[in-house]
Parts: structure tokens; sequence; C-alpha cells
């Protein structure tokens, strides 16, 4: 039977793939080469052949850090865009994120120069991509915030390069990490040979077009009764592949304190009927599942 989910190294990869941004942590240093703590700031990065490439701001500190010594270690979550991160925050749930543990490497000047232009690329890319897609697609990202496009953050960067030190994370360790604190190592050759998902720079724009619209948060709940017999009263998209999409479902409890009930969450996968080779592809099935869902409730409710 074909596996509609993906493996912990396709899951770190996307991960790692549609985010713009992590917490990266180098060990404190200074010019007398001695070494106490922990030094963590927010930095941004690109992924260019499976490896992260991190922009750090000239006057941060892990400059001179990363001079003195090179180990330290680069956290990702998956984007979670309002009014996801509000629900999850509420639940006291964490995204799924990846940790990776490795050296921090300098980039010569000649490196740098061509990952810029690599930066630019994708952020002229991106918008392309979506403004020649159809219609189908201008549906779904209609609802998304601007600020959840990966190519507006990294924007900030193209436009004064010269103020940042470029760096090539090299991992020796990687380790995901669910939504519920459980870890699971990842072999690094499999995350060097592993792809990153055609919809991974696109999904945190997936995520909030839908988790935005009133009528396909309406859909996800029909697909909750359709697909998982699951009765649901709310619904909200947490993860798009091209295998599927995950979904956070708010079922009532059945245990009833003080004669009101109470409700808990659950998560559900919802598999697509063949891989999405892009972001159109997602979105004509994601459409096709909702016409697909209110005709079998339609027809259970007698109406056709």
């Amino acid at each position: 039977m074909k596996s509609h989910t993906l493996s912990f190294a396709d899951k770190c990869k996307n991960i790692l793939a549609s985010n713009w941004q992590g917490y990266l942590n180098t060990i404190k240093a200074d010019v007398k080469g001695s070494k106490s703590g922990i030094y963590t700031s927010k930095v941004k990065y690109i992924i260019r052949r499976g490896k992260p490439y991190i922009w750090v701001p000239e006057n941060d500190l892990h400059n001179v850090n990363a001079m003195i010594d090179e180990r330290g270690s680069f956290a990702v979550t998956t984007p979670f865009p309002s009014p996801l991160g509000a629900l999850l925050k509420s639940l006291k749930r964490s995204p799924a994120r990846v940790a990776l543990v490795g050296d921090v490497v300098p980039l010569n000047e000649d490196k740098v120069k061509s990952l810029a232009e690599k930066l630019e690329q994708i952020v002229l890319s991106e918008p392309k991509a979506i403004k020649e897609s159809g219609y189908v697609v201008s549906g779904v990202l209609s609802s998304s915030l601007s600020s959840t496009s990966r190519s507006d953050n990294l924007q900030e960067i193209l436009g004064d390069v010269e103020r940042y030190s470029v760096y090539k994370f090299e991992m020796s360790s990687c380790t995901y990490i669910d939504g519920h604190g459980g870890t699971f190592e990842v072999n690094v050759e499999d995350m060097n040979t592993s792809k990153a998902d055609p919809l991974a720079s696109f999904s945190a724009k997936l995520i909030d077009g839908i988790n935005q619209s009133d009528a396909r948060r309406r859909a996800l709940v029909l697909f909750c009764l359709v697909y998982m017999n699951a009765l649901v009263k709310d619904a909200y998209v947490t993860s798009v592949d091209r295998k599927g999409f995950d979904v956070l479902g708010r079922l009532p409890d059945p245990v009833v304190k003080d004669g009101a009930g109470e409700y808990q969450w659950r998560e559900f996968r919802m598999a697509l009927k063949e891989e999405a080779r892009d972001v159109e592809s997602f979105c004509r099935q994601l459409v096709g599942m909702e016409e697909e869902a209110i005709k079998k409730v339609s027809s259970f409710s007698g109406l056709t």
C-alpha cells in the first residue's frame, strides 16, 4: 500500500525549505579564547543543495564566536502564521521543528557573491510562479497575509547584502521534533539524499490562505466528516506537502463537566489522490476535495 505520509528526513527537509528564519546558537567567546555559555539570535537563511546558508548581521556576536569556535546549532520551526499560531499557543503546543548540530563555516567573497545571485532568484521566482499559476491558486492564496511570504521576508537581505556575513551550516546531526515534543534522530545521509517538497516554499502562504478563509475552514470540517467520519466543530490546516495535508479538528469531549461539554483537539491526515507536482496541482486537488465533500454531505441529507 502506498504511504500517504513523509519520512522524518523529508519532513525535516520540508521544514527547512518552507521557512526563512531560524535560531542560530554559537558558543560565547572573547578575544582571549575563553568560552562560557551559548549565544542565540534569530537569523535568516536559504537552502542551497540541501544545506542551510545563513545571513548574520555584521554587528552580531555570532561573527566573533564562529571565528574562535565553529561549533553551533540551528533550530527551525514549521511556519505557523496566524490564526494557527494563536491556536497552538492557546493549546500550549509547538509547531513541528528541526534541530541541527554542526559547524558554522564562513564563505569567501566569491561564494557570497554567487549565493547572493541565488537569493535574488528566489526572491523573484516565487511571486512569478504564483502570478503565472491559474485562478485556482490565486483563489486559495488570496486570503493569505503578505507577511507569510518567504520571498518578501528575504527581500530585506537582498536590499543590503553588504551588511551581512554569510555562513554555510555543515550539519553533523539532525533531530525532528513533533508538535507533542517527541524527538526522532534523522540520519544525516538521509537528509543529504532527500529532496524538498515542491510545495515547501509556498507552504506558509497555503496554510495561511486556507486558515484565513471561513469558507475553506468550513470545508475542512466537512473533510473530517466525510473522509474521517469525525464530527468536528472547527478545523485548521497545520501542514501541507505533496502527499496531503494535516488538519487539527475540534471534537466534543465525551466527558461533561458541570453540565457543559468540553472540547478536545485531534489531528487528522488528509491524503491527496495523487502526489502534487506543484502548487497548482495541490490547489486543484484541494478544490476537488471540497466539491466532492459538499456533494457527499448533500447526498447524506437527501438533498440530491
